[in-house]
């Protein structure tokens, strides 16, 4: 299997954070050197393991932001 390449380019926010210190985070996140997304997944501490997350580009969050308003 590849190794999956990330970089965190900006943390925007914390949801959650469990016992064992794992955060559930918002972040603007570039995988394998691609255009940055939008990312919500689980985070160890240290940021070295991850869950499993969803990623969203602009328009999706932008959608995703009118869905949550109109709820």
């Amino acid at each position: 299997m590849a190794k999956i390449e990330f970089e965190i380019m900006e943390h925007i926010g914390i949801l959650s954070k469990n016992e064992a210190g794992w955060q559930k985070e918002l972040n603007l996140v570039s995988w394998n050197k691609r255009q940055p997304k939008f990312d919500l997944r689980d985070w160890s501490e240290d940021h070295t393991k991850m869950g499993k997350g969803v990623t969203l580009t602009n328009e999706e969050l932008a959608q995703l932001k009118d869905i949550l308003a109109n709820m």
